[in-house]
Parts: structure tokens; sequence; C-alpha cells
């Protein structure tokens, strides 16, 4: 036995319980893994409030992880016991059920070609921070098809999508400027992370804002507000990875 997370109903946070669970057997194509940090998202809570995905009871909530391989199946071959791994183990693109079995939990199963070798450089916290944001982010730039030399004007740039959001246009994606909103407490933050601009929310209004851009990458989901802001002039509009 194990110790994990569990709800088995919908609802508030209340529904979740720390408690004994069964360990987890990997499949032929599976890793056993370790759980040394696990990271919450918005589609863990927005699951467990309410039947979003079809899920059996019990659930175990988590996405992303970051742990050390103790078990593997018979047909793994990119992975040894002891490797350090992280990933996201739910498969958004697969149009199947979410797995009832996620990461808060001391040992979980994960198809390996779900997973990576973590970089040394990163902490097991930082590395489970990642995966999911990392993919969100990347989804909006190629649903936009961005192109080198454009601009891109970011909603919510020192949140977990926003902040990778500023990285990859200015270091991957080739961004000839990059703007984002943040508070004011969290200004030189977003500067640090490489934004050319830092629009202060408290202090500007959208409607004041007078340059054009190629992209507006909306990870807050006021999209509605920004349409209405003509000097905006956008190409595409993304919110949270999304067209």
């Amino acid at each position: 036995m194990q110790k994990a997370w569990v709800y088995e109903e919908h609802g508030p946070v209340e529904v979740l319980k720390l408690t004994n669970f069964h360990c987890p057997a990997p499949k032929e194509n599976q890793l056993l893994v370790q759980v040394r940090a696990a990271a919450l998202n918005p589609i863990d809570f927005k699951r467990r409030q309410r039947p979003i995905f079809p899920s059996d009871f019990p659930v175990i909530p988590g996405c992303d992880m970051a742990g050390v391989v103790v078990g593997k199946g018979e047909a793994v071959t990119k992975f040894k016991i002891g490797d350090e791994v992280y990933g996201n183990i739910q498969d958004f693109n697969n149009g199947k059920r979410l797995k009832q079995l996620g990461t808060l939990a001391q040992l979980i199963v994960v198809e390996e070609n779900l997973v990576a070798e973590k970089p040394e450089c990163l902490s097991f916290e930082e590395a489970a921070s990642l995966p999911l944001a990392v993919q969100t982010a990347v989804e909006g730039f190629e649903t936009a098809k961005f192109k080198e030399g454009q601009n891109v004007f970011v909603v919510g740039g020192a949140g977990g999508v926003g902040s990778l959001v500023i990285q990859l246009a200015k270091h991957l994606y080739g961004a000839s400027c990059v703007v984002a909103t943040t508070s004011t407490p969290k200004v030189d933050f977003v500067k640090q992370l490489g934004a050319d601009k830092v629009v202060d929310y408290s202090e500007t209004k959208y409607e004041d804002i007078e340059d054009k851009f190629d992209l507006v990458y909306d990870t807050i989901g006021i999209v509605g507000n920004i349409t209405q802001v003509g000097h905006l002039r956008k190409q595409e509009v993304v919110c949270g990875g999304k067209r």
C-alpha cells in the first residue's frame, strides 16, 4: 500500500482525502515511478469539481510529476531502474478518458513515451512544474502558426503559462518584441523573464494600448475584453493554448 490523495465524488476541496491506496503495477510499456514532486494545474481542480471528463471513482488527481524509475514493463527500452524522469502522465491527444490514477501519490505508472529524462540542472520540484504548462504554451504558438520576427502580447506574464510563453517567444520562436501584462509587484520579475515591455494592468487599461501585435496570447481568459480593443489589431488570439 501507499499514500495518495483521493476523491470518490465531485465537489469542493474537502472531498480530497489522504489515504492508503494500492500500489500500481506497470504494464509492458509502462514505468513504475516513485514520485518525488508533483504539480497541480487548473484542470485538476476543475475535474474534481464537476465531471468534465468521463472518469471512474476513486480518482487520484494530478498530471505532472518528477521522480525516480523503480520498476518497468518488459517492453520498456528508453529507461532503466534509477533514472530520474519527469512528464505529464495524461495523454490529452489520444481522445480517450483521462487516467483514473494521477500523480498525487507515492508511486505512479506512466507510458515511457510520455516522460523524459530530468535535466540535472533542475530540481524535482522545478521539473514537476513544467510539463503541462510548457505543453500549453507551445500549443498556443503552434495554433497561431507564429513566425520568427512577429511580435506577441501576453496577458498574464507572471503566471505558470505566461512566464513560459515569454521565454519561449524570446529564445525559441524568435519574437521581435514581447509585451506582457502583470501586477505591480511582479513587474521586475516579468522583465527578468525577457519581456521587452511590461504593462502594469493596475495602472494601464487595455483600451489605452496603441501598439499593434501579430499574436495576443491570453493566459487569463479575458479574451472577450481584448477583442474589443481595436488598437491591438491582432491576427490571432490564443487562450490557454487554443484559438
